[in-house]
């Protein structure tokens, strides 16, 4: 629950009690103060020299929207003096039925606290670089590792929320100074990352905690950071409509927050990683991740506040109020850059995605065919020249199972698989084919008397103690065993392990 402190004017006072009687919504008149008699301390202090009465009005928390538009329609100003205070519960007749009226109606927070929440979420400034600089160490570790418990545990001490969040809702509510501050944190807070990420990767190297020589790249936690891919596009764009949402709601961000450090931290890390391992490929290519997830993430956020509360962003009070030619010149410029490294990888990736999507059809159309029967496609790998999205396929490995080893494969398989590939996809590229040899069998189950031909024995190893299997040979008959001339005689033990022939105990 919420509850409204707001100063009535005398000249409105008749206008908000009709107002909250038709919401049906309770209240308490504080009192009235005349500027006649605010000591000029006060007056100084306040600001306010406009007479009226403090209202006390509790009400739901999705109800604080609908209630100070109603006030507003009714004549007053709430810019003027208005608190909203978070409450645990108000006893009032009409509080059940304002319950149920509200409960079930998403109505996002007022600007006024959305932008109370979003500062909320921020830290002071050393705070949020030492816990950027932290979180950073810590996922550089986890890397390294390979460990995604620890880089989870990077991700949830990282305070990437606070400036994303309050960079989107000082630009929906016109206010240019807490945009360019919170992008600014952002940036600085993930150039510290990587930074961090590069002193500790040197450290590690330089008194050699770690192999100085290292294939990055078959890191698995690093190998899917390596270039900007629609798939990193996705997750961006996704954490960064969560935390548009969650923030015009009353639950909390924590969770929210983790995921947009997911997005950023391990990443930022990588860099650092590709920077001391003199890995041009990693370094760059995670930097440019980096750069389209943040983007994405401030695209994202901004977005969904603006389609839910619709402010004017262009002209007076709107923070595309540009004041000079140059200033709108240098965002044009920016905003042109930054679309075309979000189309241009956006593009290529679904280029990649719908090559190797082609490959794996052209890949089981050629092997699982009538004629391949026992042939099974277990794996298929595109290499590129390099992480990035813009580069074209040179090899495809294609791993496959055989069941029946004794059979040769059918010739120039790679070749068929190749040629099949150029023919839908009108690209040239090596396949590479490793088979994986298996025994196949099905095991059945009959009963004992019918089908073993033997009865199991078992019996103390005399030198180990170890119990050991063995066999008495017996015909088919049920019955003890016999020798040649059908007398029950047991004959010599055919042994499964080592160990003398004593003690035995036959099982039936």
């Amino acid at each position: 629950m919420r509850t409204l402190y707001v100063r009535v004017p005398e000249r409105c006072r008749n206008e908000v009690l009709e107002t909250l009687a038709e919401l049906d919504v309770e209240y308490a008149i504080l009192g009235t103060e005349s500027p006649a008699k605010v000591p000029a301390a006060a007056e100084s202090g306040t600001g306010s020299t406009h007479e009226g009465a403090l209202f006390q009005i509790p009400v739901p928390a999705d109800a604080v929207g609908p209630v100070l538009d109603a006030l507003e329609d009714a004549g007053v100003d709430t810019n003027q003096y208005t608190v909203i205070l978070s409450g645990e519960v108000a006893m009032t007749s009409t509080w059940e039925m304002l319950m149920d009226r509200y409960a079930k109606d998403f109505d996002p927070l007022t600007i006024s606290e959305l932008r109370s929440k979003a500062m909320n979420l921020s830290q002071d400034s050393a705070s949020y670089y030492a816990l950027m600089f932290l979180s950073a160490l810590i996922a550089t570790v986890g890397l390294l590792a390979d460990s995604p418990a620890i880089v989870v545990g990077s991700m949830v001490i990282a305070p990437v929320v606070g400036p994303v969040l309050t960079a989107s809702v000082g630009a929906i509510s016109g206010d240019r100074r807490m945009v360019l501050g919170s992008l600014q944190m952002q940036a600085y807070g993930l150039a510290v990352a990587v930074l961090a990420a590069t002193a500790l990767s040197f450290t590690l190297q330089a008194f050699r905690f770690v192999p100085p020589v290292l294939d990055l790249s078959a890191i698995e936690l690093v190998g899917v950071r390596l270039a900007p891919n629609i798939l990193a596009l996705i997750a961006g764009l996704a954490a960064g409509a969560a935390g548009g949402i969650g923030l015009t709601t009353k639950g909390p961000m924590s969770l929210i927050g983790v995921m947009m450090a997911a997005a950023l931290i391990p990443t930022a890390a990588a860099s650092g990683l590709g920077v001391i391992w003199d890995r041009p490929v990693v370094w760059i290519g995670t930097l440019a991740l980096l750069l389209v997830t943040i983007v994405m993430i401030n695209i994202a956020c901004f977005g969904v506040l603006w389609a839910l509360y619709r402010p004017t962003l262009i002209g007076e009070a709107g923070v595309f109020d540009f004041q000079s030619t140059r200033e709108t010149a240098l965002f044009f410029a920016v905003l042109a850059v930054l679309i075309m490294v979000v189309v241009g990888t956006a593009g290529a990736s679904a280029q990649q995605i719908a090559f190797e999507r082609t490959v794996n059809e052209a890949v089981h159309d050629v092997i699982e065919g009538p004629e391949n029967d026992d042939l099974t496609v277990v794996t298929v790998r595109s290499k590129y020249a390099d992480p990035s999205p813009f580069t074209d396929p040179q090899t495809v490995t294609v791993v496959v199972s055989d069941t029946d080893p004794e059979e040769p494969p059918p010739p120039d398989l790679a070749g068929g698989i190749a040629e099949e590939i150029a023919t839908r996809s009108d690209s040239a590229v090596t396949v590479r084919v490793q088979f994986l040899e298996y025994q196949e069998t099905t095991a059945s189950v009959t009963d004992r008397r019918d089908a073993v031909d033997n009865d199991v024995l078992i019996r103390p190893n005399s030198r180990t103690g170890d119990w050991e299997i063995g066999e008495w040979e017996r015909p088919h008959s049920i019955g003890s065993p016999i020798d040649a001339a059908g007398n029950d005689v047991k004959t010599p033990y055919r042994r499964n392990q080592i160990g003398d022939v004593s003690d035995f105990i036959n099982l039936r």
